[in-house]
C-alpha cells in the first residue's frame, strides 16, 4: 500500500501534521477496468445478436432477461470502479500538534451526539459505556460536551445516565492515571487488563452501577430506593401516566456541568446532557435525522462547539487520541477550507472467526471510503464522524442563516448551561413543531427524505461543495456491536435498502443530480450504494433461470466448444478475482471473503428485493416506513452458535422463503443435471455453464441445507418455511415448464 507521498503541513516551520499516499495499484486498476469494459461491450453484442435472432417468445424473454440482468451488473460494476480510480491512504502525526496548539485553551470545543431509541433493544448500560468512553478522551475535559438523545423517552435511560455521571467521577481520573486505551468500562474489564487494588476498587464501583441499572431495567421502572437526591427525583417526576414514547414534552436534563462538577482528583468534568425531544402523534419526527437536528439546535444554545461528533449508541471509543487525529486536519491552516467532515471507519468487536454474516462490511466501511477519499471524500456512514458545525448551514460559499441567531455556528454562548434562559431556549428548539416552515432538514442540518439519513446527508453536503476525509489510524477509533442472527442482519439491510431507494429514485438521484453537482466519478461512488436494491434482479435471474432451464431441458448458454465460453469465464473470474484481491489487501482472509460474497448473494434474494418492494408500495401509497431499531440484546445460546460459525434462522420470516426456494431449486436441478449427464442423456459440453452456476449457488447454500435438514437447535430453519418454500418451488417449476417451452 505504498505510493507517491504528498505532505500536508502547517508550513516550513513545523513538521507535517498528516500525509497522503496514492496506492500503487491504481494504474493496474485503470488498465484492468479498460480491458474488462471491452469484455462487457462484447457480451452486450453477443446478447443483442441472440435477442434479434430469437424465434420464439420464450427464447426472446429468456435472452432479454439475461441482457437486462447483465446491464444491471455492468452498471454496478462501473460504480465499483470509481473507488479504484484513485484510492489513497492517509496518516496523521498527533505528536506534532503541540507545535500548533500550545495549550489546552487553544483546543476547539467538541460536542458529541449519541442517539438511542429503545431501552429494551439498545440497553442503557451499553449506551452509558459509549458516553463514558468519549468523556474520557485525552482532550481538555472542559472542551467536551456529550449530548444523549433518547428518542424512546424512557426514564430507564435517564436513570442509567444519572448513574453513569456519578461513576464518571471515578472513571475519568482512573483512565488518566493508568493511561489505558480502552476507555469503555465494559470493554476494559472484559479485556485482559492488569489488576491491582485500584483496578479492583473501580471494578467494584462499576459492578455496583451495572447492577443498579440492570435491576431497574428488570423492574421496568425507577423505584424510590434508587433515587438519591432531590434533583434526581424532580427529573424523574416528569414521567407521569400521560407520558408515552410517542407523545410527551421535551425533557432536557443537565447531568454534569463543566466547571461546576469535579471528579475525585479535582479535575473539571465534561458536560453531560440528556435530551428527549418533544414528541406528538400529529407531528412528523423524521426518525434519527430529526433527533440529530434537535441535538444540533440544543447544543447550539448550550455550548455551540465548532466540532461535532456523531456516534451510534453501541459504538464506543477505542482510541483516546481520536480527536487529536482530527485536529491534525482541522488545525492545519493549509487545509482546504471546504473540508466539512472527517469520517472514521466503522469497526466491530465480537465478530466470530470468519465473520459468517459479513458484518464487518469491509467494502462499505474500509475499501470504498479510501477510494472516495482520493476524489472528494468518503460518504458519511452515521457514526464515528467529526463535522465542522458550519457544514450544516449551507454551502461553503454562502451560509444559510438559521431561524434565530442563537443557532448560528458563530454564536458565542456566555451563560451557564443550567441558567434559566439557556434551558428555556433549549426546550423551545426541542419542540415538535419548531421546524415547521423552516429550512431544517432541507437546507439546514441533517437532511430529511430518506431512512438512510447518514448517506443522504453526506451526499447532499458533497453536492453543496463540501469535501471530506477518511481517517484510519492504526488503532481502531471506534468499536461497535454487530447483529448475530441472520434475521437481524437482513432486517437492518432491508431498512438501508428502503432509505437508499428513496434517494436513488428521487430528484436527487446520483445518476442525474449527482453527476451535475459532484462529477461522474463521485456520482458513481454514491450510485454504488443508492442502487444496491437493483442487484436483486440479476441475482434472482442467475439464481433461478439457469436452474429452471436444467429442469426442463432447455440450454441457454454457450457450449464448451464455442469461443463465447472464454468471455463468460473471463468476466466471472475477473470480477471475483479483483474483488478477492481488494479484500485481501484490505486485511481480510479468503474465508471471510467467501462469506462476504455469500452474504451478497443472500441479500440479493432477501433484503434487496423486500426493501425494493416496500419502497414501491410506499410510493404507491399502500404503506409507510417505520424505523426499525436493530436489537443489541443477545441470548447466550445465540451467542454460542454464532461463535461456532453456525447460521441463526429460528423465525419464520417471509425473507427466508425466497432464500430457501433458491437453495432447493439449485440442489434439485444440480442433482438432476448430474444424473442426466452421468447416464449419457445429456452432454456436459452443452450444460457446463448451467451446471457451474447451479453448483456455485448450491455451494453457497450449505448453511441453509444444514439448517433445513441436519440441525435440531432453536436456530434451525422453521419447518413452516421449508414447506411453504417447497410449494412455491413446485409452482415455479410448473409455470416454467408451461411457459418456457412455448
Amino acid at each position: 500500500m505504498k505510493g507517491s507521498t504528498e505532505n500536508s503541513t502547517t508550513g516550513h516551520a513545523h513538521p507535517p501534521l498528516h500525509t497522503v499516499k496514492v496506492l500503487r495499484r491504481t494504474p493496474l486498476n485503470r488498465v484492468f477496468a479498460a480491458v474488462y469494459l471491452a469484455g462487457i461491450l462484447v457480451l452486450f453484442y453477443h446478447h443483442t445478436r441472440l435477442l434479434l435472432s430469437s424465434t420464439t417468445i420464450s427464447s426472446f424473454l429468456i435472452r432479454f432477461s439475461f441482457l437486462a440482468a447483465d446491464i444491471v451488473l455492468a452498471f454496478m460494476w462501473s460504480t465499483v470502479q470509481s473507488f479504484r480510480m484513485r484510492p489513497v491512504r492517509r496518516r496523521e502525526f498527533p505528536e506534532n500538534l503541540k507545535r500548533v496548539l500550545e495549550n489546552s485553551r487553544e483546543f476547539p470545543g467538541l460536542d458529541v451526539f449519541i442517539c438511542t431509541a429503545d431501552p429494551y433493544k439498545e440497553p442503557p448500560l451499553g449506551v452509558a459505556n459509549t458516553a463514558l468512553s468519549v468523556m474520557a478522551y485525552e482532550y481538555p475535559t472542559e472542551k467536551i460536551s456529550v449530548y444523549v438523545s433518547d428518542d424512546g423517552g424512557s426514564e430507564l435511560t435517564l436513570f442509567a445516565f444519572m448513574e453513569a455521571a456519578k461513576f464518571a467521577g471515578y472513571w475519568l481520573p482512573f483512565c488518566r492515571k493508568k493511561k489505558i486505551e480502552e476507555r469503555s468500562p465494559e470493554a476494559y474489564f472484559r479485556s485482559n487488563c492488569s489488576y491491582c487494588s485500584e483496578t479492583e476498587d473501580i471494578k467494584i464501583k462499576y459492578d455496583a452501577m451495572k447492577k443498579r441499572i440492570e435491576t431497574v431495567m428488570e423492574k421496568g421502572k425507577v423505584c424510590d430506593e434508587y433515587v438519591s437526591s432531590k434533583e434526581e427525583c424532580e427529573a424523574l417526576s416528569k414521567w407521569i401516566d400521560k407520558f408515552t414514547r410517542q407523545d410527551h414534552p421535551a425533557v432536557i436534563q443537565v447531568l454534569l456541568e463543566s466547571g461546576q462538577d469535579k471528579d475525585t482528583s479535582g479535575h473539571s468534568m465534561p458536560n453531560l446532557i440528556y435530551v428527549s425531544r418533544q414528541k406528538s402523534r400529529t407531528s412528523p419526527h423524521h426518525f434519527k435525522a430529526g433527533a440529530l437536528n434537535t441535538l444540533l439546535r440544543v447544543s447550539a444554545t448550550m455550548t455551540n462547539a465548532p466540532i461535532l461528533l456523531t456516534q451510534d449508541c453501541d459504538m464506543y471509543s477505542n482510541n483516546p487520541l481520536t480527536p487529536q487525529h482530527v485536529l491534525c486536519y482541522i488545525c492545519d491552516p493549509t487545509m482546504d477550507p471546504k473540508l466539512g467532515y472527517i469520517q472514521f471507519p466503522q469497526r466491530f468487536h465480537g465478530l466470530n472467526q470468519n465473520d459468517i454474516y459479513a458484518s464487518e462490511f469491509k467494502p462499505l466501511y474500509l475499501t470504498n471510503p479510501a477510494g472516495m477519499d482520493g476524489l472528494a471524500g468518503p460518504c458519511y456512514v452515521g457514526s464515528g464522524c467529526f463535522f465542522r458545525r458550519r457544514v450544516f448551514f449551507g454551502p461553503p460559499s454562502s451560509m444559510v442563516s438559521p431561524d434565530i441567531p442563537e443557532l448560528s455556528p458563530c454564536h458565542v454562548v456566555d451563560k451557564s448551561i443550567k441558567s434559566r434562559e439557556v434551558l428555556a431556549l433549549a426546550h423551545h428548539v426541542a419542540g415538535c413543531n419548531y421546524e415547521d416552515w423552516t429550512n431544517w432538514g432541507s437546507k439546514v442540518g441533517f437532511r430529511y427524505g430518506s431512512l438512510s439519513e447518514d448517506y443522504f446527508t453526506g451526499y447532499r453536503l458533497h453536492c453543496e461543495g463540501w469535501r471530506s476525509l477518511f481517517c484510519q489510524p492504526d488503532r481502531e477509533a471506534f468499536l461497535g456491536d454487530i447483529p448475530i442472527s441472520l434475521i437481524d442482519v437482513l432486517t437492518q439491510n432491508k431498512r438501508w435498502c428502503m432509505g437508499l431507494s428513496e434517494v436513488a429514485f428521487s430528484k436527487y438521484s446520483p445518476v442525474t443530480y449527482g453527476t451535475m453537482a459532484i462529477g461522474p466519478l463521485m456520482a458513481l461512488s454514491y450510485a454504488n450504494n443508492a442502487y444496491w436494491p437493483t442487484l436483486s434482479f440479476p441475482i434472482i435471474i442467475y439464481g433461478f433461470l439457469p436452474q429452471l432451464a436444467l429442469l426442463i431441458n432447455l440450454p441457454i448458454f454457450p457450449k464448451v466448444s464455442e469461443p463465447w465460453l472464454i468471455l463468460y469465464i473471463f468476466l466471472f473470474v475477473g470480477a471475483y478475482a479483483q474483488d478477492l484481491i481488494d479484500f485481501i489487501l484490505g486485511g481480510g482472509t479468503v474465508q471471510k471473503w467467501w462469506n462476504e460474497q455469500r452474504m451478497w448473494l443472500i441479500r440479493g434474494v432477501t433484503s434487496y428485493p423486500f426493501g425494493l418492494v416496500e419502497f414501491s408500495l410506499k410510493c404507491l401509497g399502500f404503506s409507510s416506513f417505520g424505523f426499525s431499531v436493530t436489537s443489541k440484546v443477545v441470548d447466550d445460546e445465540q451467542r454460542k452458535r454464532y461463535e461456532q460459525g453456525i447460521f441463526e434462522f429460528g423465525v419464520a420470516s417471509p425473507m427466508f422463503v425466497p432464500l430457501t426456494m433458491a437453495a432447493m431449486i439449485n440442489l434439485v436441478s444440480f442433482l438432476l443435471g448430474f444424473v442426466e449427464i452421468s447416464r449419457g442423456r445429456r452432454r456436459m459440453e452443452e450444460w457446463f455453464i448451467e451446471m457451474f452456476i447451479t453448483g456455485f449457488v448450491m455451494l453457497n447454500c450449505c448453511p441453509i441445507y444444514e439448517a433445513m435438514v441436519l440441525r435440531k437447535d432453536k436456530g434451525r430453519m422453521p419447518t413452516k418455511t421449508t414447506i411453504i418454500s417447497a410449494f412455491f418451488v413446485y409452482a415455479l417449476y410448473t409455470a416454467a415448464y408451461l411457459t418456457l417451452k412455448i
